[in-house]
């Protein structure tokens, strides 16, 4: 297969003060993009500066990770924003983020919102041109979920974007994500729903139904317990589908 590699993204420096979530330097290794928590939903100045380096060590490119200003919800509860709050809000935790790449020499890579806010976006065409304009103003790719209203945002704005395949949650008959929190997940499954996604561009749904996925990037969550496993197993079938030497 030929065209650029479609590569593993995970969620990272999402510690806070003397709390810890997930172990960034294990998951390191095995991934190529990190999305880095920016202060609002989780992280702190030492923490930025911190996963910046070891993304660094490991050849890992960085992506913004910036959420609603819910720290003690982890950013998963819905809060109303003005279009330019949200706005601003996504300006300030990239920028911050920003200026500790700046520091250590690496460009920002790219942007995934974090939590409800990716999914508040995806059906509130208001809030999507929101986030988008923010993202502009660092010409970097967004993330997003194909077909939904930040895609056709993105679309009508001309602001490149990435669409997320996730290889650790299920889907659902509707085509939406089955959230669940800090489950493991079976590697061998997720391999198997990505060479099907990969080869037929369509996944299994809960209930049975086949259902079409277009996607340019693969997502997996730190919190998931044994997501080193899952990414372990993910990369060969990547690095299968592409015919390359094994990878990372």
């Amino acid at each position: 297969m030929t065209g650029p590699r479609i590569e593993i993204n995970v969620d990272m420096g999402e510690d806070f003060s003397i709390y810890k979530l997930g172990d960034d330097a294990a998951i390191a290794p095995h991934v190529q993009l990190a999305n880095v928590a920016c202060g609002y939903h989780a992280s702190d100045p030492s923490i930025m500066d911190r996963t910046v380096r070891l993304a660094s060590k490991y050849g890992v490119k960085v992506g913004a990770h910036p959420s609603l200003p819910d720290r003690e919800g982890f950013g998963r509860r819905e809060i109303k924003l003005a279009p330019e709050e949200l706005r601003n809000c996504f300006i300030y935790q990239i920028g911050a983020l920003k200026a500790f790449l700046d520091i250590h020499g690496i460009p920002l890579n790219h942007v995934k919102p974090h939590g409800i806010i990716y999914l508040m976006a995806a059906r509130d065409r208001v809030l999507a041109h929101a986030m988008c304009e923010a993202v502009e103003a660092f010409g970097v790719p967004l993330f997003c979920i194909a077909g939904t209203e930040t895609e056709r945002a993105a679309k009508e704005r001309q602001l490149p974007y990435l669409t997320e395949y996730f290889a650790d949650l299920e889907y659902a008959d509707d085509g939406s994500l089955v959230i669940t929190r800090a489950q493991p997940y079976d590697p061998a499954r997720a391999a198997a729903r990505l060479q099907q996604a990969l080869q037929t561009s369509t996944l299994t749904t809960v209930g049975g139904l086949t259902r079409p996925i277009v996607f340019d990037t693969v997502c997996v969550h730190l919190d998931t317990p044994n997501v080193v496993e899952i990414a372990q197993a993910l990369n060969p079938v990547l690095d299968a589908y592409y015919d390359l030497e094994p990878s990372k």
